[in-house]
C-alpha cells in the first residue's frame, strides 16, 4: 500500500512539474530529504523517484509559464567554485574511481541545489519549501520522539537507508536543524490546532535529539536553545518552557546516556574519540602535503597507512571541517568556511533589511531562524561527516530566495519615491506631508 501511495504522490506531482517548475524542486526536496520511498518494502524501494523529479522539474523550466533566472549572489558564486575545485581535486586524488563517483553524486546534488535557487522566488514557493523539509524530517522526529517517551530513551530512531542521515547521530542533527523550521511555521498558520500540533512536534523532535545519545547532538541542540533565547521576544517564557522540558527530558534517559554524555569530560579515555582525533590528525597531513586534499575517497587503508598517526584504526572523518580538510585541501576548506559564512551573513542581511517592511515580516523571522538552524549545524557538524547533506544547502536556496524578494521590494519602494518626487505641481509641503519608509543602508 505504501508504494502505491507514494507512487502516485510522486508521478502525480512530477505531471503537476511540467507547467510548475518549483513542484518539482518541492518533489526533489521531498524525495531527497525524507527518502519516502525507502520506507516500502515493495517495487518502489528502488524506483528512480530523484530522476523522474528532476526530469520533471527541466522539462517544466522549458516548457513552462515561469522565467527562470539565477541571481548571482556570494554564496551561489562561491558554491560553483567549490564544485570547481572538487572537480580539480578529485582529478588529482589518490583514489580516482571511488572519489569520481562521490563527485557525481555530489554534481547532481548541487545541480539541484543551483536549479533550485534559480526557480524558488515567490513568497508562498518559500513557505511550501520550509513545509516540505519540516514534514520530512519531522515524520523520523515525531517518530523518534514518541520512541524515546515510550521506551525511556532505550530505543533509537534510525535514517532512511542509504541517505546521509542514515545513521541515528546524524538523523539527530537533522531533527534538530528542523526545529527552528517549525518555530518560523507556528508564525505562519491561523488554526490553532495546526499550531498546537507544531509545538508538540518541536518538543518531540527535542526528546528524540537528545535520546539518540549523540554527544554531537547534545552539543548542536544546546547552542541553537541558546541562540533562540538570545533572538526571543519573551525571554522569560522561554526560560521557563526550558526550566520544564529539560528537567522533563533528563528523567526519561536511561542510565547509558549519561555514560555516553560523559565522555565529553574524558574524551581521552573514549575509542569512539580517540578514534576521531587519529582521522583529525591524518586529515591535516594530508593538506600539508597535498594542496588539493586526497579527493573524496580518504577513509582508505592505503591513506591511512601514508598519513595516519594509527594507521589500524580506519574510519570516515566525523566533522564537516576535517572531512573536507582531508579531501579538498586548505584552500577547498577556505572556499567551504567562506561559502557558509556568505550564506550567515546574507541571512543576517536579511533579518535588517525586511524588518523596515511590515509585508516582509516574514523575512526576518525565517532568516533569524535559519542562522539559528545554521548554528546548529555548525556546531553538530563539527563531530559528523555531513560536509555535502543536502539540507543545509536547501536553507541558502530559501535565503537567496527571500533576499531577492527584498531586493524587489526595495527597488519598487524606491521608484514610488522617485515618481512622487517628479508629480507636477506636488510641494514641498505635500511631499514632505507624506511618510515614507526609511531605506536601510545595503552598502
Amino acid at each position: 500500500m505504501r508504494d502505491i501511495v507514494i507512487t502516485l504522490i510522486a508521478f502525480g506531482a512530477a505531471i503537476y512539474a511540467l507547467r510548475r517548475p518549483y513542484v518539482g524542486i518541492l518533489l526533489w526536496t521531498w524525495i531527497s530529504v525524507m527518502n519516502p520511498h525507502r520506507n516500502t518494502w515493495g517495487f518502489a524501494y528502488n524506483f528512480p523517484f530523484a530522476q523522474l523529479a528532476a526530469v520533471a522539474t527541466f522539462i517544466g523550466m522549458i516548457t513552462g509559464r515561469d522565467k527562470i533566472r539565477m541571481p548571482l549572489t556570494a554564496p551561489v558564486l562561491l558554491l560553483l567554485l567549490l564544485l570547481a575545485w572538487m572537480g580539480l581535486t578529485t582529478y588529482l586524488a589518490i583514489i580516482p574511481g571511488e572519489s569520481s563517483n562521490m563527485l557525481w553524486r555530489v554534481f547532481k546534488i548541487m545541480l539541484m541545489i543551483f536549479v533550485s535557487a534559480a526557480i524558488i522566488r515567490e513568497e508562498r514557493q518559500v513557505e511550501l519549501m520550509v513545509w516540505t523539509i519540516v514534514l520530512s524530517l519531522g515524520y523520523y522526529g515525531l517518530k523518534g520522539g514518541v520512541f524515546t517517551v515510550t521506551g525511556g530513551g532505550a530505543n533509537r530512531v534510525w535514517g532512511p537507508p542509504d541517505s546521509f542521515v542514515e545513521g541515528n547521530n546524524e538523523l539527530a542533527l537533522a531533527i534538530i536543524i528542523t526545529i527552528p523550521l517549525m518555530y518560523f511555521l507556528t508564525t505562519r498558520v491561523h488554526r490553532k490546532w495546526i499550531k498546537y500540533g507544531l509545538y508538540g512536534g518541536m518538543v518531540l523532535c527535542t526528546f528524540s535529539a537528545i535520546g539518540s545519545q549523540s554527544r554531537g547532538a547534545l552539543l548542536a541542540i544546546s547552542a541553537m536553545a541558546f541562540a533562540l533565547w538570545t533572538r526571543s521576544r519573551n525571554k522569560f517564557a522561554f526560560s521557563m518552557g526550558l526550566v520544564l522540558l529539560i528537567p522533563a527530558v533528563l528523567a526519561l534517559m536511561p542510565e547509558s546516556w549519561y555514560e555516553r554524555m560523559n565522555t565529553i569530560k574524558t574524551y581521552e579515555e573514549d575509542a569512539s574519540a580517540q578514534g576521531r582525533l587519529n582521522a583529525w590528525s591524518m586529515a591535516i597531513n594530508i593538506a600539508k602535503d597535498r594542496i588539493t586534499g586526497a579527493g573524496f575517497a580518504t577513509a582508505a587503508p592505503v591513506i591511512y597507512q601514508q598519513y595516519a598517526p594509527d594507521p589500524s584504526y580506519v574510519i570516515v572523518a566525523h566533522s564537516i571541517y576535517f572531512q573536507v580538510l582531508g579531501e579538498h585541501g586548505f584552500t577547498g576548506l577556505a572556499i567551504y568556511l567562506a561559502f557558509w559564512m556568505s550564506t550567515y551573513l546574507l541571512a543576517m542581511r536579511i533579518s535588517k533589511r525586511a524588518r523596515y517592511y511590515p509585508e516582509l515580516a516574514w523575512c526576518a523571522d525565517l532568516a533569524r531562524m535559519i542562522r539559528v538552524s545554521l548554528l546548529g549545524f555548525f556546531v553538530g557538524g563539527a563531530f559528523l561527516s555531513l560536509a555535502y547533506w543536502d539540507v543545509p544547502f536547501y536553507l541558502m536556496v530559501l535565503l537567496v530566495a527571500m533576499n531577492e524578494l527584498v531586493r524587489q521590494h526595495e527597488a519598487a519602494v524606491a521608484r514610488g519615491q522617485r515618481r512622487q518626487q517628479a508629480t507636477p505641481g506636488r510641494t514641498g509641503a505635500d511631499a514632505s506631508a507624506t511618510p515614507q519608509p526609511e531605506l536601510p543602508r545595503t552598502g
